[in-house]
């Protein structure tokens, strides 16, 4: 059997940027172990897996260890996959997922994805989380993720978590957020996530759903631009609209290939 892949770069215009995401289009659905087994070949944080049927287009995604309820970058890198390699023409593209309808839609520029808010409420956190850094945060919250905010951007960019500690939370299949006021963008974060072959994901497209609904309120404001300050970096264009959010932003194709079953 040969299967197509491709190698994208999401919430970026250069190669090298962003956040890596491998692509599979199927003809049908390879079953769980396959696709896992394919994901952990890949080893970039996620494999995104879809199905293009008369109704729409089924969209899965898996981490080298599981598979996940919802992925931002990887759909953000399918549907750059579906316009600029399998010829889709359409200016919206609409996923079935374990996440419910997820609409994209298509510009000249950019990807708009739409998502549902994950709003996050304050939360008692656990020891290992706050050992895990060696900065003490002003605020914890949780949605999915843990979400810890910090004082500054520079205080982010210096995080270097603790893995003693961090392997400790059992957040299958969430994360931690560490996020701050930005100082050119409204708000800047990073994810690091538990247990996971691939500690510090680049550019968390899922962790934004609870980010913008956060900084929303707190910023007063519904259009943001935020920075998400891994080695890699990328940037993604906000919009809180209620109960979903948008987030926007562009993808470059790194690699195209055959896989060989």
């Amino acid at each position: 059997m040969k299967l197509e892949i491709f190698q994208v770069d999401a919430f970026t215009n250069k190669v090298f940027g962003g956040n890596p995401a491998a692509v599979c289009p199927l003809e049908e659905w390879l079953s769980d172990d396959v696709m896992q087994r394919i994901a952990m070949e890949n080893a970039v944080a996620e494999t995104a897996f879809f199905v293009m049927k008369k109704e729409g287009v089924e969209i899965r995604w898996f981490t080298p260890e599981i598979e996940m309820d919802l992925c931002g970058h990887a759909t953000l890198a399918a549907a750059h996959v579906m316009t600029k390699h399998l010829g889709y023409t359409g200016s919206r593209i609409e996923f079935d997922s374990k996440s419910g309808k997820l609409s994209v839609r298509l510009d000249e520029k950019y990807i708009h994805l739409n998502f549902p808010s994950r709003k996050p409420v304050i939360h008692q956190a656990p020891q290992a989380v706050l050992n895990s850094f060696h900065i003490a945060p002003i605020e914890v919250l949780k949605s999915r993720d843990y979400v810890l905010v910090f004082e500054s951007e520079e205080q982010i960019k210096s995080l270097q978590p603790d893995t003693k500690f961090l392997d400790q939370i059992n957040l299958d299949p969430g994360g931690v957020i560490v996020t701050a006021k930005g100082d050119n963008v409204d708000f800047v974060s990073r994810f690091f996530t538990p247990q996971a072959s691939i500690l510090e994901d680049q550019v968390t497209g899922s962790a934004h759903c609870s980010l913008i609904p956060y900084w929303a309120e707190k910023l007063s404001k519904y259009e943001m631009t935020a920075m998400q300050l891994s080695s890699r970096s990328g940037t993604l264009f906000c919009r809180n609209e209620g109960d979903r959010v948008q987030i926007s932003g562009e993808a470059i194709t790194y690699m195209v290939g055959t896989i060989l079953l």
